[in-house]
């Protein structure tokens, strides 16, 4: 028994309600079961009910075992004074709240149709990945649908929310918080947390200062990424070298670079080496200024991906590392990586000002986005796609990757429309 499996049934009422008292022989008549909390504090809050002849607005606290109550030590703290009924799997101690009266219980262990605990411990004992694989056609399209809506503004919620945050530690700079979000994302999956220390190392504003030279955006990038620390009589790189000395003594910077041996090259296609992705970046900032203002007057996800369609500086054009050049000439940024970026940059950015300027304009345009683009390709839509649900935008595509690694992975079935349709068979 788990208390996932008890919010379930006490959320949608699914028990028998024959002699529906408390444990002391009180009826119980519940008008409004609450809203589910997912913070700290009793488990349902807005309830409204009847025990005996007395109406009842207050918090619903669940638990598989009342002694819990005592457990958690809710019968000392205020947060749960308002608490007016105590729903249990069983009864096996009477509790009380902080001013010492008796708590109101209710047990549900001989309530439940069985059918319900077999389907809802075969999909938590499921060793499948997707644990409702088996029943996933037997739900309804409008279930999968709402879940996927559902699930897909959770997830630019929570992207918007890490914006949001950053926003603040950077004293509301708009610009600045773009920069950074951005930046992060150009070290794609496995590079994105040294993009974002060295983003964090130089401000965007000492960039824009050197911003009609491309030399010295590179110089301050490399030199602060750890790139020009060896010695080597190439002519490029000892004027990146020359270039960093000064800029890195007049800002400050040389203390805070970021150590070379965070860079990952192994087992990366050489289009994705960080020091591609470094001057790629440096060519952005040199022919795109200003990029949040630039990104939020893109009228079209056309116009967008032409934004991030740049091409790096020539050195970089015949270069994977320093020293070694090739006769092929290297791509600019991939139609797959621009989307990438607006996808997983853009569109939260869009989003989290949206949410700040209290302007639904921008969340509006940020699901058009994912509505225009492709669906992104990889090793989860794949196992989606078995279960007869191909992705045709990167709406989709986020939406069954959110639901995936948040409710599938977590076996949170039970908050899942999909899951829950599931183990009651009458809801599907």
């Amino acid at each position: 028994m788990t208390e996932s499996f008890l919010h379930y049934l006490w959320q949608f009422q699914y028990f028998n309600k024959a002699a529906f008292v408390t444990t002391t022989g009180d009826e119980i008549c519940v008008y409004n079961p609450g809203q589910r909390n997912r913070d700290a504090g009793p488990d349902f809050f807005n309830a409204r009910l009847r025990i005996g002849p007395i109406e009842w607005f207050g918090s619903v606290e669940i638990h598989i075992y009342a002694s819990g109550w005592v457990e958690h030590h809710h019968n000392t703290d205020a947060a749960y004074d308002n608490v007016v009924l105590h729903v249990v799997w069983k009864d096996d101690k009477a509790v009380s709240r902080a001013d010492g009266s008796a708590m109101p219980t209710f047990e549900l262990q001989h309530r439940v149709d069985e059918s319900l605990l077999f389907q809802y411990k075969r999909l938590l004992h499921n060793p499948e990945a997707i644990p409702c694989a088996a029943s996933f056609n037997d739900v309804n399209n409008i279930c999968k649908l709402s879940m996927l809506d559902k699930v897909l503004a959770e997830r630019l919620e929570v992207k918007a929310n890490i914006i949001l945050k950053m926003l603040l530690r950077n004293n509301n700079d708009w610009e600045e918080t773009c920069y950074q979000t951005i930046f992060k994302n150009f070290g794609f999956k496995v590079n994105a947390d040294p993009f974002h220390q060295l983003s964090q190392s130089i401000s965007y504003k000492f960039l824009l200062k050197h911003a009609d030279q491309i030399n010295q955006v590179e110089a301050l990038l490399f030199g602060q990424a750890g790139f020009l620390e060896e010695k080597n009589e190439e002519d490029y790189y000892r004027m990146l070298q020359r270039e960093y000395k000064l800029l890195g003594q007049k800002y400050q910077l040389t203390s805070k670079k970021v150590n070379r041996i965070q860079w990952r090259f192994l087992r990366l296609r050489p289009a994705n080496f960080p020091t591609i992705r470094i001057a790629q970046f440096a060519a952005l900032i040199f022919h795109r200024r200003n990029l949040l203002s630039s990104i939020l007057s893109q009228g079209s996800c056309k116009s967008l991906q032409l934004f991030f369609s740049i091409r790096q500086s020539p050195y970089w054009m015949h270069h994977y590392h320093f020293f070694r050049p090739i006769k092929d000439e290297i791509d600019t940024l991939g139609e797959a990586a621009v989307n990438n970026l607006i996808i997983n940059s853009v569109v939260p950015l869009m989003v989290a000002y949206g949410k700040s300027k209290d302007d639904q304009g921008y969340v509006d345009k940020a699901v058009r986005i994912l509505q225009t683009l492709h669906a992104e390709t990889n090793m989860i839509t794949k196992q989606w796609k078995t279960l007869g649900i191909a992705s045709r935008t990167a709406f989709d595509s986020q939406a069954l990757v959110q639901l995936y690694n948040n409710y599938c992975l977590k076996r949170r079935c039970l908050e899942c429309n999909i899951g829950a349709s599931i183990v009651n068979p009458r809801n599907r």
